[in-house]
């Protein structure tokens, strides 16, 4: 029995002895930003001015359509899910303000009566009781709780900040989608009436026996696949508008927009970003401005706190606890003095049994520490992914722009040559359907191109973090 005793103290002991060790292992340590990850992401290149700038702009800045302003106004007020996230924030502070509380000694106040009558004698006994408990914050527990819902609300601040980001991208995006909807529909319109034309112009050539019935079929049935492209794109503006309704949080309503050759102008006149600006690259200092980066980084502090919180689990607490009052056990007389009463105490609590519990706790925090880690690397390397997409997709766009332009010019001086030649019989009128399909698919090429440079400058704001202001 005595051999039992010694084993078992023995094994408390060492037990004990690697708990300390563990625990001594930094539990008051304060976690340091890591910028490590992506040192090498883009090596020394530099960014150049312009694009440095682009980062820091407010949204109202950058986007300067009075009509866009306002739509991004409304759903900054309106949308739901950053009302849910602003929600959230609210939680994570009132979770930090239980944390910053848990410094303070824990208050209570016990009132007691009793009454049971015996013998005629009313026996009655009247307590009022304040007691109190304060754990002495020696080996870090408070302290590192504390700086857990720090990180805990910083992080959602950082998540309703990157829906923030999200949804003024979102709400641009879909501004230049109708944009380039009207554009083509506009288009559309215009070569559905040229069609019209030619449709007539061919039939009075069939009355003249210069054109025959298959020519005037085929150029009829072109025209009636304009009119469903005409149907098509109204339809998909309404789609559009609906999903932007959405993105607002209101019911469907009359929305009030330039045109996408006004945004075109204002892109290339005011926001001055060139290839020259664009093609040298973004700094890693760049990507930690983005809301979701930093709040990978605070999910890594948390981890960091939460590990030197199961350290501090491994270590002995201790607890002062005092009474303080007045009872009354005096019998039948309710208005005897009161005595007075009080204590104090300390306990200090060990853990010994579940130590093991505890290191397994320990093991778990490093695990999810290093989780914490990978997943912020895994978001930094996807930001600079983003960026260079954004930069590839811009620089190819605008190169593209003046070549679109040349292009619908040519294709235009052809189609009217070829409705010049098949009014003279110079030509038939498969020569003119090809002509003019082409033009069409070369002016819808070239509004959408317009439109997908607009959205590739958003994609690089929301990119670098913006919308911070």
């Amino acid at each position: 029995m005595i051999m039992y005793i010694v084993k078992r103290l023995k094994l408390i002991g060492v037990t004990l002895a690697l708990c300390l060790a563990l625990a001594s292992c930094g539990i008051y340590g304060k976690y340091q930003p890591t910028t490590s990850v992506a040192d090498d992401l883009y090596g020394d290149i530099a960014l150049g001015d312009t694009a440095q700038q682009l980062g820091n702009l407010s949204w109202r800045e950058l986007f300067t359509d009075a009509h866009l302003q306002t739509l991004i106004d409304s759903a900054l007020v309106n949308n739901h899910d950053l009302r849910i996230a602003h929600e959230r924030v609210n939680q994570a502070e009132a979770a930090l303000r239980g944390a910053q509380l848990a410094y303070l000694p824990s208050i209570g106040l016990a009132p007691a009566a009793g009454f049971s009558p015996q013998y005629g004698i009313n026996n009655g006994t009247y307590d009022l009781v304040a007691s109190a408990s304060w754990e002495i914050d020696i080996f870090g527990r408070t302290l590192n709780s504390l700086r857990r819902a720090k990180a805990a609300k910083q992080q959602v601040l950082d998540y309703e900040q990157a829906a923030r980001c999200g949804l003024i991208a979102g709400i641009a995006n879909t501004y230049y989608t109708l944009l380039m909807l009207d554009a083509q529909l506009a288009v559309a319109i215009e070569t559905e009436q040229t069609w019209k034309s030619t449709v007539n112009a061919i039939q009075r050539m069939k009355t003249a026996g210069m054109a025959n019935e298959a020519a005037v079929a085929q150029l009829e049935a072109t025209y009636y696949a304009i009119q469903t492209t005409v149907l098509d794109c109204q339809q998909q503006i309404r789609e559009v508008e609906n999903a932007l309704y959405l993105m607002m949080g209101t019911t469907r309503q009359t929305i009030i927009r330039s045109t996408l050759a006004e945004a075109m102008d204002a892109h290339n006149s005011k926001f001055l970003i060139h290839n020259s600006t664009l093609s040298v690259g973004i700094p890693v200092q760049m990507l930690y401005h983005r809301p979701d980066v930093r709040a990978a980084q605070m999910n890594m502090a948390q981890a960091h706190y939460a590990l030197n919180l199961s350290r501090s689990n491994c270590l002995p607490s201790l607890n002062l606890s005092g009474t303080f009052g007045w009872t009354n056990h005096s019998y039948g007389v309710i208005l005897d003095p009161m005595t007075m009463i009080s204590s104090l105490a300390a306990s200090l609590f060990v853990p010994l049994f579940n130590s093991g519990r505890n290191i397994a706790q320990v093991k778990m925090a490093k695990s999810q520490q290093e989780e914490a880690r990978l997943l912020f690397a895994k978001t930094v390397l996807a930001a600079g992914n983003e960026v260079n997409e954004a930069l590839t997709h811009y620089q190819t766009c605008h190169a593209k722009q003046s070549l679109y332009a040349q292009q619908v010019l040519a294709l235009e001086k052809a189609h009217r040559a070829t409705q010049l030649l098949m009014q003279h019989g110079n030509t038939t009128y498969l020569e003119v359907l090809t002509a003019q399909n082409t033009l069409l698919n070369a002016q819808f090429t070239q509004i959408a191109n317009n439109m997908q440079e607009l959205q590739a400058v958003v994609a690089l704001y929301h990119a670098l973090g913006g919308g911070m202001k």
